[in-house]
């Protein structure tokens, strides 16, 4: 993978991540400018075998994603998301990246099954006062959002199947 390949990946995860966290939401314009900037350096690069590929990279990884958007699963942005890194990486590694994310998902899920619960809220708040104590109201805001029951922001499991995928080919 080329230099502009991997910066571009890394500056489109960077902005879903923050915006992601901040407001649980991709912004369309986000991941629209990554998706179409793909397709033109796919094409500069590799004329119309980079945009096939680049156009199967983006299928493999919208297609999957949106059935579980349909199932409620995750937000729309995510699908999209991955539809412009399937359009950057191809096939294999959106489709690596996916499942890395699916699997961190569950996991943390899973935590958040555990910490929810009576015991596991008096846990959290205990290791949320003693590992944050100089966030404040940050640290409270983040109490207020993991008791609502809210849904997490799949970038929290995305971001680390980044970096497991990408120490796999590095």
């Amino acid at each position: 993978m080329e230099f502009i390949q991997i910066a571009a990946i890394v500056i489109l995860l960077l902005g879903a991540f923050i915006t992601d966290i901040k407001a649980q939401i991709i912004p369309n314009q986000l991941t629209a400018s990554f998706f179409i900037a793909a397709f033109v350096y796919q094409f500069a690069m590799n004329g119309l075998e980079g945009v096939a590929a680049a156009a199967a990279g983006a299928t493999a990884g919208f297609v999957p994603l949106l059935l579980l958007h349909l199932a409620k699963g995750i937000g729309a942005g995510d699908v999209k998301l991955f539809g412009a890194l399937g359009a950057w990486t191809g096939v294999l590694l959106v489709l690596q990246m996916m499942l890395y994310a699916i699997l961190y998902a569950g996991v943390i899920g899973l935590f958040l099954i555990l910490v929810n619960r009576p015991f596991g809220k008096r846990v959290t708040n205990g290791v949320s006062a003693f590992l944050t104590p100089g966030l404040g109201s940050k640290r409270y805001q983040w109490l207020q959002w993991s008791e609502s029951g809210k849904k997490f922001p799949f970038m929290l499991a995305v971001a680390p199947a980044a970096v497991t995928v990408w120490s796999m080919f590095s």
